[in-house]
């Protein structure tokens, strides 16, 4: 099918840009997109991500059967497939290592701190999911509690997984997490990381439901050749979850500040 061509081809870009970009080592990752309500193309397990080929992209099931395809799918498919389980509106998951995400990752510290508008209006907060070995129930356990509310999860000493309407809302949520960390760090390491105040975090809120209203990117953040139907999928992906985690830790962080 013409569909499914095109999709392999993206996965196979999506792996060169990760591979690229350092978010993965060797044959580190894993990548997939739905192509209709019980049928997903995945990455090969033992493959570098910088050199698939469409023809190293396997067509499974919700079960995770193999239907298409002469390699193995990736170990970590259960991680994909309960999160096309529980979400039908998401077409695409990236799984990968990005240094100052998995960072973060490892020491069990959440991407939750309100810093820069972008990441509030855009990205939301990134929680941590528990810890569980690679390829068992225990990973899609720990990510199916966070599912619902999140765009993506740090993976507990492993890494981080994003999920979009798009593998280039997918993706793009995975650079915006990973540059977000790295920002988070590097301030950390300033004693700068100061969060926006309550009342900046109410104003970045309501810039964002006007946005939404026009059909605009938030903060110009948008996704190449992308439509106003993209734009508002992206304007309106900020959770009711993430509202209150952030505007929560905004005003703790006050409180905190004025007690000590």
């Amino acid at each position: 099918m013409i569909i499914e061509i095109k999709y392999k081809k993206q996965i196979c870009e999506i792996g060169k840009r990760v591979y690229e970009k350092g978010f993965v080592a060797a044959n580190d990752g894993n990548i997939s997109v739905r192509i209709d309500e019980n049928e997903f193309l995945i990455t090969p397990t033992g493959v570098s991500k910088g050199s698939m080929t469409t023809d190293m992209i396997i067509k499974v099931d919700g079960d995770g059967n193999v239907l298409e395809g002469e390699y193995k799918p990736t170990s970590e498919m259960k991680m994909h497939l309960l999160v096309y389980k529980e979400r039908p509106d998401i077409h695409a998951i990236v799984h990968v290592h990005p240094p100052y995400a998995t960072a973060f990752a490892i020491a069990g510290i959440p991407l939750d701190q309100a810093i820069m508008p972008e990441s509030v209006v855009y990205l939301g907060t990134i929680p941590v999911a528990d810890y569980g070995t690679p390829s068992t129930e225990e990973v899609p356990n720990a990510v199916k509690k966070h599912v619902h509310n999140h765009q993506g999860v740090l993976l507990e000493n492993h890494g981080a997984l994003t999920w979009g309407k798009d593998i280039d809302h997918a993706y793009y949520l995975m650079e915006s997490l990973e540059f977000n960390a790295k920002i988070n760090f590097l301030a950390k390491q300033l004693n700068g990381d100061r969060e926006l105040s309550k009342q900046n975090v109410a104003r970045l809120l309501e810039l964002k439901k006007k946005m939404e209203i026009m059909g605009e990117s938030p903060l110009g953040v948008d996704v190449p050749d992308g439509t106003h139907a993209m734009k508002r999928e992206m304007a309106t992906s900020l959770s009711e979850k993430d509202i209150d985690t952030i505007v929560e830790r905004v005003t703790k962080s006050i409180l905190d500040a004025f007690n000590s």
